[in-house]
């Protein structure tokens, strides 16, 4: 679960905790979310709250997607698996996504660091990729 800092809202797997996430002081104008999210209901509220749904469309027994909402799916993807991949790797390489501290000042700044560590091998990598000539 990730919300983006005066962007627009992106969910991963936990749709328990969508009405917390779908609050006033989100300056985004739009939902990301995969296909779980999707429903009536889900639309509904976020056209109460003026927010743009870019939730995957889910096929249905015998109603499989058209081509159409394959590539619409797939357009969302690119923009969700930027965000993903950060989250990913945070959990699964560097100490899972539990903080232990006492205190929210201590507590972002061990998530602080966990960014700028992310930040620099990332750099790290994208060097490795694609070296700057000397």
């Amino acid at each position: 679960m990730a919300l983006k800092a005066n962007q627009d809202l992106l969910l991963s797997d936990d749709s328990q905790t969508v009405d917390h996430l779908l609050m006033q002081g989100n300056t985004g104008s739009g939902v990301w979310a995969d296909a779980a999210y999707r429903s009536e209901e889900m639309e509904a509220k976020l056209r109460d709250r003026k927010l743009k749904s870019h939730i995957h469309r889910k096929g249905k027994r015998g109603k499989p997607l058209t081509e159409q909402a394959k590539g619409s799916n797939r357009t969302k993807s690119t923009v969700r698996v930027r965000v993903e991949h950060i989250f990913g790797a945070q959990a699964n390489d560097m100490g899972g996504t539990l903080v232990r501290t006492i205190g929210l000042v201590r507590a972002k700044a061990k998530i602080g660091m966990k960014n700028l560590t992310y930040n620099m091998r990332r750099l790290a990598q994208l060097g490795r990729i694609s070296p700057h000539p000397a």
